[in-house]
């Protein structure tokens, strides 16, 4: 193969992902999701104990003075309602990234909630700061690839939507 015709599929190959490549952020949309599936199941109503524990940690051993604060003064003493806000996010968290809808928007939201659950137990005892940080790459690497488009309703919908001129799917793909 000549040195031009090598240059010319080299080129091709960064600018247009591999099969593998989709299949790997695809994996990894999926890995995720199922890490929030999994992390809304001990969340459980209607006293969301556990929930309680490891949000109190935030109090307990403080990372952020001004996060403690809301902790204390507005999330406790409303806890009930907190635990329905975090037990549906993190299922609609996890069930919008299996599927791969809006998985940009999403990405986001596992962003600020890994950047919540960090803030409240870094300090704790027996925790590993590193889980949290590898949870923020992932959610930047979701984001950054795009990943509903690899093998998610993403890729499917996202055509029409961009032909669309409606407000809605303007959006839709946005968050795509």
């Amino acid at each position: 193969m000549s040195a031009t015709a090598q240059s010319e599929r080299d080129a091709t190959s960064v600018a247009d992902p591999s099969r593998l490549d989709s299949w790997l952020i695809a994996g990894l949309r999926i890995g995720v999701a199922f890490l929030w599936i999994e992390n809304s199941g001990w969340k459980r109503p209607p006293d969301f104990s556990s929930l309680r524990k490891f949000t109190t940690y935030a109090v307990d051993y403080p990372v952020l003075p001004p996060f403690t604060w809301v902790i204390e003064e507005i999330v406790l003493p409303y806890f009930t309602l907190f635990g329905w806000m975090t037990l549906l996010l993190e299922a609609a968290l996890g069930a919008f990234l299996l599927i791969g809808l809006a998985t940009r928007f999403w990405a986001l939201v596992g962003l600020g909630q890994t950047l919540a659950i960090t803030l409240s137990v870094l300090n704790a005892p027996h925790e590993w700061e590193w889980s949290f940080y590898l949870m923020i790459l992932a959610h930047v690497a979701l984001f950054a690839t795009a990943a509903g488009r690899h093998f998610g309703l993403d890729g499917v919908l996202r055509p029409g939507w961009r032909a669309s001129s409606g407000r809605a799917a303007r959006l839709l793909a946005r968050s795509s």
